[in-house]
C-alpha cells in the first residue's frame, strides 16, 4: 500500500472491554505483537491497585497529578450514581473530554496505538486505518474470569462488575451521547469469556493485519 498521509499510514486498534474480559491484558500483548505502542483506559477497574502503563517512567510528582485527575475524574463519572452533588460536573466534563481527544490525536500523529478505552470506537469511529473491536461475554463467565483472575469471592467480583460497566458506560454516554455496547461502533466483538488471552490476541493480531491490508 502506498502512503500518501498520515491516515494511511496509521495502524491502529481500539479496544473496548467489559469488567471481566481481562481488557489490560489483551491489549497489552495485542500492542507486543503488533509492535504498537499500548495506551490505557482512564477509568481502571475499582479495586485495582497496579500503576497504570501509562504512567510508567513519570516523576513521582508526575504521577500523583495524573492519579489526582483520574480520582476527579472518577468522581465526577460516579457521582450520580452516588447521589453526590457535581456542580461542575459539565465544565469537568468537557475538560475530560478535552483531555482524552488530545491524548488520542496524538496517538494518531505517531502513527498508530492500540488504545484502551477513552471512547476510542467513538472519537475515531470513521478514520482510515483503525480497527474497533469489543471484548465483551455474559455477566455470569465474566464475574467467574474476574474471582479467578483477581483472587477475589463472587459477591466482589458481582459488585466490581456493576459498579465498574456502569461508570465506563456513563464516561461514553455523559461526553459523547453514545452506548458503548452498541455493536454498530466496532469491526469485530469477542466473546473474552470463552477463550484464552492467548487465542483472544491471535484473532485480533489476524484481523487488524488482514484490515490494514485493505484499500483505504
Amino acid at each position: 500500500m502506498t502512503a500518501s498521509g498520515p491516515s494511511v499510514d496509521l495502524r491502529m486498534v481500539t479496544v473496548s472491554a467489559t469488567y471481566g474480559c481481562r481488557g489490560t491484558i489483551v491489549a497489552v500483548q495485542l500492542a507486543d505483537h503488533l509492535g504498537l505502542p499500548f495506551a490505557d483506559r482512564l477509568i481502571p477497574p475499582r479495586g485495582s491497585a497496579d500503576v497504570p502503563i501509562a504512567e510508567e517512567g513519570l516523576t513521582r510528582e508526575e504521577r500523583d497529578q495524573v492519579r489526582g485527575r483520574r480520582l476527579l475524574d472518577r468522581l465526577v463519572l460516579l457521582a450520580p450514581g452516588l447521589n453526590m452533588p457535581t456542580p461542575e460536573a459539565a465544565d469537568l466534563g468537557d475538560h475530560l473530554r478535552d483531555r482524552a481527544a488530545a491524548s488520542i490525536r496524538a496517538l494518531v500523529e505517531q502513527g498508530g496505538a492500540v488504545l484502551l478505552g477513552r471512547a476510542g470506537a467513538v472519537v475515531l469511529a470513521d478514520h482510515p486505518g483503525v480497527l474497533h473491536v469489543r471484548l465483551d461475554g455474559p455477566e455470569p463467565r465474566r464475574i467467574a474470569r474476574a474471582c479467578e483472575l483477581e483472587g477475589i469471592d463472587e459477591t466482589t467480583a458481582r459488585d466490581r462488575l456493576v459498579e465498574t460497566d456502569n461508570a465506563r458506560s456513563r464516561y461514553v454516554h455523559r461526553l459523547y451521547g453514545r452506548d458503548p455496547a452498541d455493536a454498530s461502533l466496532y469491526h469485530l466483538v469477542v466473546d473474552a469469556t470463552i477463550l484464552s488471552v492467548e487465542d483472544i490476541v491471535d484473532v485480533l493480531v489476524l484481523a487488524a493485519e488482514a484490515f490494514w491490508r485493505q484499500p483505504r
